[in-house]
């Protein structure tokens, strides 16, 4: 069962000279172009640096159903350029979509690219798609990435025309802090452009093929940060005007006139954002010269971010209502249902109906009521006094043989709750991979706003048999008698299973070697547990076995997941 619902898209660049209604139609759900790469822009247009003129290697023979290390089976061939090719591809081992790059192990750029992917996975910026595996086996090279099935490309939102003032806002701002982050670990992309940057249907802005684009092409560059920064001005003045930068034609977007130069966005466009409109020509300017309106240009990534954060904030629209239509009268409601239709020009006499229950049947009909209504309002009355006279006799017995008896149940001292205080907490990991481990202190700060996050999976709601379940194994100081756990979560929605174990130690050997003491289900944020069976314990386990379904967030995508916010428990 995958622990992640969505991983990478990073295949090659697809641009040219296709005109960018062409261009949106081969765009499937990712944002991928589905025909095989035509990377035909040239070094101008792409604004990154130059390409080594290597050799070419010849591809390895693939299909689709080829299996790698027994877990990867290639479904469909994205890219195949310059010696390499990039699949769709099925983990089979956690059940999840994948992409993959796979290039002959002699290739001259085999041993960059494995570098570059080792590099970019030691980031662990959830801002770009993440490389999850990259190995050399039989003669292969290849990087195995996320593939986010719920992404778009930048290329394909700009089919229709220019972006929202707010969300090329929210793009240069997320893009930028991303790439900015990257650079402080050494890391560049050289590649950024259209194709490479994806917005998810939850509204955040990611980058693919962080470094790894690069190696792949065996491109580089003597000023990293200055490429990456005059790329990220490219994209917003495409997302501001539908135009690309230059004078060539690229991604689907037309390039700027021959011979004018690098004119302003709010020269190209009416209406554009004239702060945006200076970002951009402050990013794309950035070889020392002075840059649009005076400003200093921004020659990092840093430097970007930092002239955003100076910039008044954008705030997204208003949202619109739409006002609901005029009210119709139906010609039920007019008398004519069921009439025929008059004919044109004719006028049509419409019967005066008699008054209600005027007729002969009508006046039969209403005595027939009234004798009803007079015979019920009698036995009702009846039976009113009866029932109050046996009520009063009741009493009097009552009165006459109630006792006190000091020993009753009444006179019994409910026993206090106790609040058990946790003294420390570990995640258990029964099978596979571990889910948060650095964040169950949170479960028990105090504070609601916290929690710790199960992966999302792909599978559900039951998490067996791929996984018997997550949870956390807390100390209560000394053995307690453990009578409830109230716990609070995160999502709503399905139903959540919860179960309590009694352990041995803050770190069980395993799930057979807990006695299981209670369990519940609910549909809601919290769950209470009620011990069922009694034992005096030191260690609980709030173990999760199914989980509900939520949408994408900041932190996951959508799948079968769950958060513990708050931990109590009462003895």
């Amino acid at each position: 069962m995958a622990e992640r619902s969505t991983a990478a898209v990073d295949v090659a660049d697809n641009s040219g000279d296709e005109p960018l209604t062409a261009k949106a139609d081969q765009s499937t759900a990712d944002g991928v172009a589905q025909n095989p790469e035509r990377d035909t822009e040239s070094d101008k247009a792409q604004g990154s640096g130059g390409i080594e003129e290597t050799e070419k290697a010849s591809p390895p023979e693939l299909h689709s159903g080829h299996k790698l290390a027994r877990r990867y089976r290639l479904e469909e061939c994205v890219t195949r350029l310059d010696g390499f090719s990039s699949w769709r591809a099925v983990d089979e081992k956690l059940r999840r979509a994948v992409g993959v790059h796979i290039l002959p192990a002699d290739h001259a750029r085999a041993r960059s690219v494995l570098a570059a992917a080792r590099s970019s996975a030691l980031l662990g910026d959830p801002r770009f798609v993440q490389v999850l595996d990259a190995v050399e086996e039989n003669d292969l090279v290849y990087v195995v990435h996320e593939w986010l099935p719920d992404a778009t490309e930048l290329t394909a939102l700009l089919a229709p025309g220019p972006l929202e003032v707010h969300d090329a806002y929210q793009m240069v701002s997320q893009i930028a802090s991303a790439m900015a982050a990257a650079h402080r670990e050494g890391l560049a992309h050289l590649r950024l452009n259209p194709n490479a940057v994806l917005r998810t249907s939850s509204g955040q802005w990611r980058i693919r093929g962080l470094a790894v684009n690069a190696a792949l092409r065996g491109i580089s560059s003597d000023t990293p940060q200055r490429t990456d920064t005059e790329a990220i001005g490219a994209l917003l003045y495409a997302a501001l005007t539908q135009r690309w930068p230059y004078e060539d034609d690229a991604y689907g977007l037309s390039g700027l006139p021959k011979g004018v130069g690098l004119i302003a966005p709010d020269q190209v466009r009416a209406g554009v954002h004239r702060g945006l409109s200076e970002l951009a020509m402050r990013a794309l300017a950035n070889d020392g010269a002075t840059a649009s309106r005076h400003e200093s240009a921004c020659t990092t990534p840093e430097e970007l971010v930092k002239a955003i954060g100076e910039m008044p904030r954008i705030r997204p629209p208003e949202p619109t209502f739409t006002a609901p239509p005029e009210y119709q009268r139906t010609t039920y409601q007019q008398g004519t249902y069921g009439r025929p239709s008059a004919h044109p020009g004719a006028t049509q006499v419409l019967s005066t109906p008699p008054p209600p229950l005027q007729s002969r049947t009508g006046k039969a009909l209403k005595w027939a009521v009234s004798a009803l209504l007079i015979a019920a309002l009698g036995l009702g009355s009846w039976q009113l006094a009866d029932a109050l006279m046996d009520q009063g006799n009741k009493s009097e017995d009552t009165k006459q043989t109630q006792t006190t008896d000091g020993n009753d149940k009444s006179g019994d001292k409910t026993k206090p709750v106790k609040t058990l205080s946790i003294q420390d907490a570990q995640e258990f990991v029964a099978k596979g991979d571990a889910q948060h481990p650095g964040d169950v202190g949170k479960t028990y700060d105090g504070d609601a706003s916290t929690y710790w996050r199960t992966s999302s999976f792909v599978g559900g709601p039951v998490l067996a048999p791929y996984k018997p379940g997550v949870g956390i194994v807390y100390d209560l100081g000394s053995a307690q008698d453990v009578s409830t756990a109230t716990i609070g979560l995160y999502y709503s929605g399905d139903h959540t299973t919860v179960k309590l174990y009694a352990s041995d130690s803050l770190s069980p050997s395993s799930l057979d070697s807990m006695t299981q003491i209670g369990t519940v289900t609910t549909t809601g944020t919290s769950a209470t547990v009620k011990v069922t069976k009694h034992v005096k314990t030191r260690y609980v386990l709030v173990w999760l076995t199914a989980l509900p379904h939520a949408a994408s967030d900041r932190y996951s995508d959508a799948g079968y997941k769950q958060a513990i916010t708050d931990v109590k428990f009462t003895g």
